[in-house]
């Protein structure tokens, strides 16, 4: 009882490494939460820092799955006496919640998309590619990943009735329950979109590449007016009444 109560706690605290609000600080300047549709995921991160930092956030999610996988089969190894189908289903369910619900962000994250994509390609790589195949055609036809999300995951919980071969652990009947409930988490955690789907308002991504930015113009060169020069003009000042009267009587003596 005690190895599924400690891998349960590991894999809740791998599943609380919340890559999209670390890498949003690091790479924008601002918690991926407070921007976009607030959710703490790679789509968000896709609209609000860009591709190389959606990438990055994709592959540590999915790799937060395949983790928590493998500390409970290393479990499962060293303490014979457990169930592996069981430790491994309960480090599946348990990073996911931690995902959704991570202690070291608040209990605010994503959705568990990535990290769910992560455990069905280490769990059956089979099943795990089938609901990649399926959940991106859906993706590229509607242009809405919620809708290819939440279909990928519901296939899953479909195949592990029929695909008893594939499994990194012995196939177990516990793995159907198992995909009910992951399936469950995912259309939980995407509750609101399927409002949006319903109501057809839901928000779609977009392939086209954006404009490039038309190059700024040139500015304009500055027309240097240069400033007239100032013309001088001395006006004499007019002679006094005493002044003349005296040009007059000198005029007249000249004149005798």
């Amino acid at each position: 009882m005690v190895v599924y109560v400690i891998v349960a706690i590991i894999a809740y605290l791998i599943g609380s490494i919340n890559f999209s609000v670390l890498i949003s600080k690091k790479m924008a300047g601002f918690d991926v939460r407070e921007k976009g549709s607030g959710n703490a995921g790679t789509t968000n991160v896709l609209r609000t820092v860009g591709k190389r930092a959606a990438a990055l956030t994709l592959l540590l999610d999915i790799l937060k799955g395949i983790v928590a996988i493998s500390v409970a089969v290393f479990f499962g190894w060293i303490v014979r006496s457990s169930n592996s189908a069981v430790l491994v289903e309960i480090a599946a369910i348990c990073v996911v919640i931690g995902h959704t619900f991570p202690i070291f962000f608040g209990f605010k994250g994503g959705k568990g998309v990535a990290t769910s994509l992560g455990i069905l390609l280490f769990i059956n790589w089979k099943i795990g590619i089938i609901c990649i195949v399926f959940g991106v055609f859906l993706i590229a036809i509607t242009r809405m990943v919620s809708l290819g999300s939440i279909s990928g995951a519901v296939l899953f919980a479909v195949l592990t009735i029929f695909i008893r071969d594939g499994y990194i652990v012995e196939y177990n009947y516990s793995f159907i329950i198992f995909g009910i409930l992951l399936a469950a988490i995912v259309i939980i955690n995407h509750r609101a979109n399927l409002k949006r789907i319903i109501d057809g308002n839901e928000n779609r991504i977009s392939f086209k590449k954006k404009p490039v930015e038309e190059e700024k113009k040139p500015k304009e060169e500055e027309v240097k007016v240069s400033e007239p020069e100032e013309i001088k003009i001395e006006v004499k000042p007019e002679a006094s009444e005493t002044e003349k009267t005296e040009d007059t009587e000198e005029k007249e003596e000249k004149k005798d």
